[in-house]
């Protein structure tokens, strides 16, 4: 065994980078493995096509490592959220909850390249790149088999994404949701500027997403949609494809001028059966649970796997064995729970703005209403989200 760590982490993606400088900020060796260092991805208009919706609890942890201030950030202070069928419409306000933007718009290569450049200034930190081909959990220690040679750890975090190799190794059972749907990922630009707003309209095909740029006339777009739609529109020329979306949103950012590369991804939501499956095994991150895009929740509840597993360490006494029996199962349990809540909840959502029946509809409509009036209940809802409110707290 060449080299023996506190903590080895699979993944070096947001979450996994995340992870792996978190625990060494809480004092622990680590090694970090992952395939390849990351590499910059840009589109033609020159940004990131994938990015993710941060909430300020993530800011927050991103900010303790370092990592957030040097970020090409962008706030956005408003949201509206509307339905195909119905007239009601909530609409979100930064001010509503106290606060000066809901939240930040962050590019996932930049940031990722952030998190990396922060690992390797860690003296605490070794990166191996290579693939995991094999792992054996003994009384003491993980011993993992790589491409070019072997680690050991006396804990072992799996953040290796959805198709994860340390689950595969170990045959972690997972509870799968198909959610019918595939993702269309771009980015647009638009007549008028975003202004700091972020739009949702839920589709009877399924929800899209604009999302503000750092150019003031530029939006990233999610749209859920049927595999039959997506393939139809992944098909379409550029013009054709603008047409459709201005339709779409309804025209909110006046016309829709012209449209970056097209990608299509299948939605399937999944929990494992353990986020704790072996001794000296934690999963995290979309190793552990892949939710829905359309709350934009997926890497901000992998941060909240971070802040938790940072916070298990960190109470530890100096010199403490970090993956002895026992010391993960609460945990496990805790993110698991927290985990089949949000899938239930993305499905939830889902099939309930999916429903075209005007009985339905009707009392969708009258709820929003109600919803968008009181301005006690939205604050409440707006620090939910963002994880500043109780419920979020006790995760």
């Amino acid at each position: 065994m060449s080299d023996g760590f506190d903590v080895v982490v699979v993944g070096g993606g947001l979450v996994g980078a995340s992870a792996a400088l978190a625990i060494a900020h809480a004092g622990c060796s680590v090694g970090l493995v992952d395939r390849a260092r990351p590499q910059p991805s840009t589109g033609d208009f020159g940004m990131d096509i994938r990015n993710i919706a941060c909430s300020p609890a993530s800011r927050d942890l991103l900010a303790g490592l370092g990592v957030f201030p040097g970020l090409d950030a962008v706030p956005y202070r408003r949201m509206q959220v509307w339905e195909e069928r119905g007239t009601a419409a909530l609409e979100f306000d930064a001010e509503e909850a106290g606060r000066a933007e809901l939240g930040w718009i962050l590019e996932n290569a930049p940031t990722v390249a952030a998190l990396w450049a922060g690992l390797e200034r860690h003296p605490r930190v070794t990166i191996r790149l290579g693939t995991v081909t094999g792992l054996k959990c003994t009384a003491g220690q993980v011993h993992v088999a790589l491409s070019d040679g072997a680690i050991g750890a006396r804990l072992l975090v799996g953040a290796d994404g959805a198709r994860s190799v340390v689950r595969e190794l170990l045959g972690v059972a997972t509870t799968q949701l198909a959610t019918g749907q595939q993702a269309l990922a771009t980015i647009v630009r638009t007549g008028r500027p975003h202004d700091g707003t972020a739009l949702q309209r839920f589709l009877l095909d399924g929800p899209l997403a604009l999302l503000p740029s750092r150019e003031a006339s530029a939006s990233s777009v999610v749209w859920s949609q049927s595999p039959p739609e997506a393939e139809r529109r992944m098909a379409l020329a550029d013009d054709r494809f603008c047409a459709e979306l201005e339709t779409a949103i309804e025209a909110r950012l006046g016309r829709i001028l012209a449209v970056d590369r097209r990608f299509v991804f299948p939605l399937v939501q999944h929990v494992v059966d353990d986020f704790n499956p072996r001794d000296r095994v934690l999963l995290i991150g979309d190793a552990a649970r892949v939710l829905h895009p359309l709350a934009g929740l997926g890497a901000n509840v992998g941060f909240e796997d971070v802040r938790d597993l940072r916070a298990n360490l960190e109470r530890l006494p100096a010199g403490s064995d970090p993956g002895r029996a026992g010391l993960w199962r609460t945990f496990a349990r805790r993110r698991r729970v927290r985990a089949r809540l949000m899938v239930a909840a993305m499905a939830g959502f889902r099939y309930a703005y999916a429903e075209g029946s005007p009985t339905l509809s009707w009392l969708r409509n009258g709820a929003v209403g109600w919803i968008n009036g009181n301005a006690t209940v939205k604050r409440q809802i707006i620090r939910e989200a963002l994880g500043l409110g109780p419920l979020a707290a006790a995760w």
